[in-house]
This record gives structure tokens, C-alpha cells and sequence, in this order.
């Protein structure tokens, strides 16, 4: 149901990579967190699995995976939609972290006795 999204094989050049491939290349890759040129072997040369994924984002072909994926999750009763995010969970970015803020008053509540 999926192979239609992706991008048809030109009948000239080399010959393309096999597309399941370069799917599990992909989802392997960002499942793990690896750099692209850690890409197993089995998968073929990480070069080739990045070009194909750098050019099919390009032109929105993941865009519409992922749509269809959600689209026949949500018919198949498989997602739930509602989502909770707190700040238990969610971190500030580092570079706000450090930003000044406002604490109601200008004297220090906790000072050092000695």
C-alpha cells in the first residue's frame, strides 16, 4: 500500500536500489541515532541510503508516507490522538535555559550566613 508514494524507477541509468532498503535503512538509522555512515552493511553503501533519502524528502515522499501510515492507523482504531506534555517531560532548550527572568523582587531570598 505504500509502494505507490514512492518515486517511480526511471527505466535509464543504474539500476535503482531496492526501495524496502532504503526504508529499513532509513528507520534503522533514526530508531538508533546513528550517523549515516554507520549504516550496516546489509543495507548497502550509506551514501547511496542518504542520497535517496535526502531526495525523496526533498519532494515530500515522507510527508505522505507518514500521512498514509497515520491515515490507515486512525482507521484501524490503532492511534490514540490525545497527547499530555508537561514539563516533567518536556526540557527548556539550552540556550533558554540561561535567560534572565523575573522572580518578583530584587532582594535575594537566600543569602550565606556566616
Amino acid at each position: 500500500m505504500l509502494g505507490p508514494l514512492f518515486p517511480a524507477v526511471k527505466a535509464t541509468g543504474r539500476p535503482p536500489v531496492d526501495r524496502r532498503s532504503v526504508v529499513e535503512a532509513t528507520a534503522w538509522r533514526f530508531r538508533t541515532g546513528a550517523p549515516w555512515r554507520d549504516l550496516p552493511e546489509r543495507f548497502g553503501s550509506w551514501n547511496t541510503i542518504y542520497k535517496n533519502f535526502d531526495r525523496w524528502s526533498t519532494a515530500g515522499v515522507w510527508a505522505r508516507v507518514l500521512e498514509q501510515v497515520q491515515a490507515m492507523a486512525h482507521q484501524g482504531g490503532d492511534v490514540d490522538w490525545i497527547a499530555s506534555i508537561d514539563s516533567t517531560i518536556v526540557r527548556v532548550h539550552q540556550h533558554g535555559a540561561t535567560l534572565p527572568r523575573d522572580t518578583g523582587g530584587t532582594v535575594e531570598l537566600q543569602e550565606v550566613r556566616r
